[in-house]
């Protein structure tokens, strides 16, 4: 049983707690953060420890009648591996607090790989993670990318990837503060990052992605182009996805045509948040052409990286060295099939 903290309690990090809690070979010792407003409120509820940030941090928390155990450090003394989900860059800072400290850690994807010097995607390379001091996790986007260009990668498939990315505006319960209306914005640079990120995990991925963020905030929809190394059949292509058990096939027949009936099947199922871990590639639009290969799937931008931090975990503290055996005990948890 290993102790976890969980520094950073927003979209990532609030439910990277609740998956811990679902594991029974790690403990969620508590979670640190700056804020004192709702969302800390219902982890007081979930009864999880709550530590602050800083000392400004802590006076508003007890402010707000928040009970706090101690402040980021106190937390730190009691754990063997931090997963931060602070936003983009702040983890970067906090790294040297925990290499002095002397701890392992896990950091999400909005950092630079540099900042750990290994990148992890479970299916992928959890190997190469086995007892290091610290990996990142890498975005939602290019999670997906790795899923589905490793399983094809597996049957011997993939020569090489172009697609293209239909990016949300930002996560759904900011939707006020900004995003984008009656509008599209295209990322100016080809490729654009998450193609280079995917190589970062696997440099043998010969892939180039573009990018376009459009108005909405359920989540992102990748189209891809894929050149296999043979002429393949329609049925050698779902075998090769149907090995990676976070890829859903879904139907677009069934109605489910749009991201928000893809959430709402989801809801419907009883997943916290209606979270979709998986990837949700439609079966009856995957085409084969030859040796070319097109196929569309959507990705919750809020839950893909979850049961990937889960398996991270367990592969830094050395809890468990066969990928196959996380992979399986984590997605029991979360409940995917």
């Amino acid at each position: 049983m290993k102790n976890i903290a969980v520094v950073g309690y927003g979209v990532i990090g609030k439910r990277v707690a609740d998956a811990i809690q679902l594991q029974d070979d790690m403990k969620l010792v508590g979670i640190c953060d700056i804020i004192s407003d709702w969302r800390i409120k219902n982890a007081v509820r979930k009864d999880y420890d709550i530590y602050a940030a800083t000392t400004e941090a802590e006076k508003q928390m007890k402010a707000s009648g928040i009970s706090v155990m101690g402040n980021m450090q106190d937390l730190l003394d009691k754990v063997d591996l931090v997963v931060d989900c602070t936003p983009k860059n702040i983890a970067a800072k906090n790294v040297e607090v925990y290499k002095k400290q002397g701890i392992k850690f896990i950091v999400q994807g909005g950092e630079k790989h540099e900042t750990t010097g290994h990148s992890f995607s479970a299916e992928n390379n959890y190997s190469t993670a086995l007892n290091i001091d610290a990996t990142r996790v890498v975005s939602c986007n290019t999670t997906s990318i790795l899923r589905t260009l490793t399983a094809l990668k597996r049957a011997d498939l993939l020569d090489y990837a172009r697609g293209t990315l239909l990016r949300r505006a930002t996560d759904p319960w900011e939707s006020h503060l900004g995003g984008i209306m009656n509008t599209m914005v295209p990322e100016k640079d080809i490729p654009s990052h998450q193609g280079p990120d995917a190589q970062s995990v696997d440099p043998d991925l010969d892939v180039i992605t573009s990018a376009v963020k459009v108005p909405q905030t359920l989540s992102h929809m990748h189209y891809w182009n894929v050149k296999l190394k043979k002429e393949a059949s329609k049925e050698e292509v779902l075998n090769a996805f149907k090995t990676s058990s976070r890829i859903k096939l879904i139907h677009y027949d069934q109605g489910l045509v749009s991201n928000n009936t893809i959430k709402e099947m989801f809801l419907d199922m009883g997943r916290p948040w209606g979270d979709m871990y998986e990837v949700a590639l439609w079966e009856d639009m995957l085409k084969v052409v030859g040796d070319e290969l097109f196929y569309a799937y959507v990705v919750d931008n809020q839950a893909i990286v979850i049961p990937e931090t889960i398996d991270a975990i367990r592969a830094l503290t050395g809890m468990e060295t066969d990928a196959h055996k996380s992979i399986e005990k984590t997605n029991e948890s979360l409940g995917i099939n």
